[in-house]
């Protein structure tokens, strides 16, 4: 079967990212890249064309699928440029900054037979699949609680200029929020290991350590229509060295058991008295660019890319779904009213 075609939106971190994957598969193949002053070099890194923009991109007969990895706000025109040009996507989370934008992104796609997928790469990182199966096999009986933190200092990767860029997305107000880069992750990997779907939400948001129009901080308490509650902080502003491995953290508690998940570190299983561990990930390197672009962070944006193949293909995929995305996005904007309003909002 002849490879995917693939055009990159976006040429920052995640924009290389992307190209990295398709470039690495055999199944795939990166064609073209527009979008960004890094582009030209991206382009020349792996030999592929530079496009002056997203609709000369999307208008390429030789593409079959676009890969979107702008800043949030960009989303949805380029989302819908690419339906109309007959192209499928998977758009990097969060979907786009509104449900009614994911919504039109969805009507587009389905209304022309098009695959939407959305970029939750944490699916596919081994210590969250065993965690799902944990889950799903009852070894910690029926989940009640889980508590998370996705808590780091933006200004480490900042600093870092192998990173590039000025990150001046972060502070757009047309980006939203903090939240809305960091909490979709969570709030798919609990729907996806639940089964379950977000039902209510209280929460606070706010600003600090730097001069910025977007929240960056949030404590809220999430509640699940199975009857799992959850609680979620959120901190992109944490001073270093912050609190050691609560980048990205669950702690799960059922009935039978416990599992204490570090998906960049270890999970633990809790059983009886004992706790084992179950598995440990190897360094990813997501906060350092001279690891970022090995295979232990790599491998997930690489399964990832071959599920969004299959299901162009017709096979079973397993990426992030248009409704997936829809999901994360309404949360998001569900927790930020609920910031604002100061009361609990459902969904």
């Amino acid at each position: 079967m002849s490879r995917v075609r693939i055009g990159v939106t976006g040429s920052g971190f995640m924009g290389r990212t992307h190209v990295d994957a398709a470039h690495k598969l055999d199944t795939t193949v990166p064609v073209a890249v527009a979008g960004g002053r890094r582009a030209s070099k991206l382009a020349d890194d792996y030999g592929i064309d530079v496009e002056p923009d997203v609709r000369s991109l999307v208008s390429r007969d030789d593409i079959d699928a676009i890969v979107i990895a702008t800043p949030h706000h960009c989303h949805i025109d380029e989302a819908l440029a690419a339906a109309e040009a007959g192209k499928h996507v998977l758009v990097e989370k969060p979907m786009a900054t509104s449900v009614e934008d994911c919504d039109r992104m969805i009507d587009a796609f389905d209304q022309r037979g098009l695959t939407l997928s959305v970029g939750y790469h944490q699916r596919f990182r081994d210590s969250n699949l065993k965690t799902g199966e944990l889950i799903r096999s009852g070894a910690i009986g029926t989940v009640r609680c889980i508590q998370m933190s996705a808590l780091f200092d933006i200004t480490t990767m900042r600093d870092d200029d192998g990173f590039g860029g000025n990150w001046g997305w972060w502070k757009d107000p047309r980006s939203l929020a903090h939240l809305i880069n960091s909490a979709p992750h969570n709030i798919d990997l609990c729907r996806w290991w639940l089964g379950t779907e977000l039902t209510s939400v209280a929460a606070r948001c706010g600003t600090f350590r730097e001069d910025n129009p977007n929240e960056n901080t949030t404590m809220s308490l999430l509640s699940f229509a199975d009857g799992t509650m959850s609680t979620f902080w959120s901190s992109s502003v944490v001073p270093t060295p912050g609190f050691e491995g609560e980048a990205f953290r669950f702690r799960i508690m059922g009935d039978a058991g416990v599992i204490d998940l570090d998906p960049f570190g270890q999970l633990r299983l809790g059983q009886d008295g004992e706790s084992t561990v179950i598995y440990e990930q190897p360094s990813v390197g997501h906060d350092d660019s001279n690891a970022a672009f090995g295979m232990n962070r790599m491998q997930a944006y690489c399964d990832q890319m071959q599920a969004f193949v299959n299901t162009i293909q017709g096979a079973p995929g397993g990426e992030g779904t248009a409704t997936d995305g829809r999901a994360g996005v309404a949360a998001v904007l569900a927790i930020l009213e609920s910031s604002q309003v100061q009361n609990v909002v459902k969904l």
